[in-house]
């Protein structure tokens, strides 16, 4: 049986590995997967707890409109990198410093 502690355990390592990963790349794409995989952590969290909660399944519930939230905001971010790219021909964050030419 997995506890309640083995959930928050992994919650907790993805949530730094997308941290981790957010400092330190300078490709957009991957700062987006970083994003995404702290936002994962997040839904775990609440799935995690959601599990304890058997009356209104609050955690579920939520987590499913997180996860809808998080694919709309992926497709606007990858049409703003494709747009970035198409403009700079980059797409490292730190190059794309001025919105006005």
């Amino acid at each position: 049986m997995i506890s309640l502690t083995d959930f928050l355990i992994v919650s907790a390592a993805l949530f730094c590995t997308g941290i981790f990963v957010v400092l330190t790349k300078k490709n957009a794409v991957q700062v987006l997967i970083g994003i995404e995989l702290m936002l994962n952590a997040a839904n775990l969290n609440l799935v995690a707890f959601g599990r304890y909660d058997r009356l209104a399944n609050g955690g579920q519930i939520f987590t499913l409109f997180s996860i809808t939230l998080a694919a709309a905001t992926t497709a606007v971010a990858l049409a703003i990198i494709l747009n970035v790219y198409k403009r700079y021909k980059t797409i490292d964050p730190s190059k794309t410093d001025s919105l006005k030419d």
